[in-house]
């Protein structure tokens, strides 16, 4: 398992937006992404479990990635959270 921590850019957090563009691009990967704020953990190809997260900027998430791509997903995946929460 490969895993990363983000601190929330975006100033809304992760709403319906970003969510919706966060569970398309999960979906792209063999690998399971889980996004974890404390002690909930939501699959991130799931956007009402991402949703009921409730992750609000400035808050720290992890990302753990496990599965058959999951150096490729995870370096993808933090990527994709530098540029777009």
């Amino acid at each position: 398992m490969k895993s990363f921590n983000y601190v929330i850019t975006d100033e809304v957090g992760i709403h319906a937006r970003p969510a919706g563009i966060l569970v398309k691009e999960a979906k792209k990967y063999a690998s399971t992404i889980m996004i974890v704020k404390g002690e909930k953990k939501a699959d991130a190809s799931r956007l009402m479990a991402l949703m009921g997260l409730g992750v609000k900027c400035g808050e720290e998430v992890t990302v753990e990635v496990s599965g058959d791509d999951e150096d490729t997903a995870c370096a993808e995946m933090e990527a994709f959270f530098k540029a777009n929460l």
